[in-house]
């Protein structure tokens, strides 16, 4: 489709939808390739998301086996939904009906790839914190809300518009594609190490021993992009619903510290180091959670995997397309990585990255 065309299928979408004559002002684009615009019309307003279908490499056949994913690109490898808009209209459906705070879906088009979403607001924690609200209680909010998701019980696929999307499993193909973009982005592209066979073998190796620490507890929805900027606070709204919840087409089915590690161990802000321990155990115990040592291990595995993931993004972000700001934050996220290995479950990884990448400890430092 053209940009003229599209155009017109927007318009047309705004027409029916009841929104033809609004004001249109963008907001500022993140990592995605999606498109925010709020519209104004009158009192009332509303969020529009524009995902143009192509624009990323295909999602994940229910089916596929790890092969069929790689060969497919990295969004089927990670259980990516890319610009589905099936998910995210049927995610945010479900999450509603639990409770929770994600947008309503006002209107949608999703062959062309157009939501028409409730308007939430601004009060996203990043912009309120720390002038304007007190963190511990603020990011307590947002562990409780957390904790009632994992509670809560999702079907294995949401629905949307007569189409279906499945929820799959946060699997050990998904983990360690995503663990992968650390060495050929980071270490490659902007370390400039090359690996040996050896070297690489063994660092997904000992990635699947880790993995193995994540069944000690039964797997839940898990967001994948719980943080900071993608959490509004509402405070007319009692209870989890305070919480209103921005980002999760991308859920899965998978291990509850992800979340958690991802809120924490914010690659966009510093939040208070003190807050990691109680907040750790406040999720622990809403979550209804028996094993505290066991999560505390997961919560180190899955906090490694994850910075080791978007140190990797950021380099691609920056060398690939051209966003260059994204390097500023690689110091923050290095030093949660160097922290997260740390933990006695990652002994061999702390060893495995003092002889090969001795360069993620210097970003650390800077």
């Amino acid at each position: 489709m053209t940009t003229s065309d599209r155009d017109r299928a927007l318009d047309a979408f705004l027409d029916r939808a009841g929104w033809a004559t609004a004001q249109r002002h963008p907001l500022a684009g993140d990592a995605s390739t999606r498109r925010y615009v709020r519209l104004a019309d009158g009192a009332r307003t509303a969020m529009l998301m524009d995902a143009p279908s192509g624009a990323e490499a295909p999602a994940c056949p229910p089916d596929a086996s790890p092969e069929e994913r790689k060969a497919l690109g990295y969004n089927a490898e990670a259980r990516l939904a890319g610009p589905n808009l099936t998910a995210f209209a049927g995610l945010s459906d479900a999450l509603c009906e639990r409770g929770f705070s994600a947008p309503s879906i006002l209107a949608s088009d999703l062959e062309h790839g157009f939501l028409l979403l409730e308007d939430l607001g601004d009060a996203l924690f990043a912009r309120l914190l720390p002038d304007q609200m007190h963190e511990g209680s603020l990011y307590a909010a947002a562990v409780d809300t957390l904790a009632a998701i994992y509670r809560s019980s999702f079907p294995d696929a949401v629905e949307a518009g007569g189409q279906s999307w499945p929820l799959q499993a946060y699997d050990a193909t998904a983990l360690m594609a995503e663990a992968d973009l650390f060495v050929e982005w980071f270490l490659g592209r902007h370390a400039g190490v090359t690996l040996s066979e050896a070297a690489l073998d063994e660092w997904r190796a000992i990635w699947t021993r880790a993995f193995g620490r994540l069944e000690n507890c039964p797997p839940g929805l898990v967001l994948r992009d719980y943080h900071a900027e993608n959490l509004i606070y509402l405070p007319e709204r009692q209870g989890e619903a305070s919480v209103g919840l921005l980002d999760f087409q991308d859920a899965l089915i998978g291990h509850p510290a992800y979340d958690l590690v991802s809120l924490l161990e914010d690659a966009r802000r510093n939040v208070d180091r003190k807050l990691a321990v109680p907040l750790k155990a406040r999720f622990v115990e809403r979550a209804g959670l028996r094993d505290a040592a066991g999560f505390d291990a997961a919560y180190a595995v899955l906090g490694a995997q994850r910075n080791a993931k978007i140190l990797g993004i950021f380099v691609r972000l920056a060398v690939r397309d051209g966003k260059a700001r994204y390097l500023d934050m690689l110091p923050r996220v290095a030093r949660h990585f160097a922290g997260d290995i740390q933990h006695p479950a990652l002994m061999e990884l702390n060893l495995w990255v003092k002889a090969h990448a001795g360069a993620v400890l210097l970003e650390a430092h800077k």
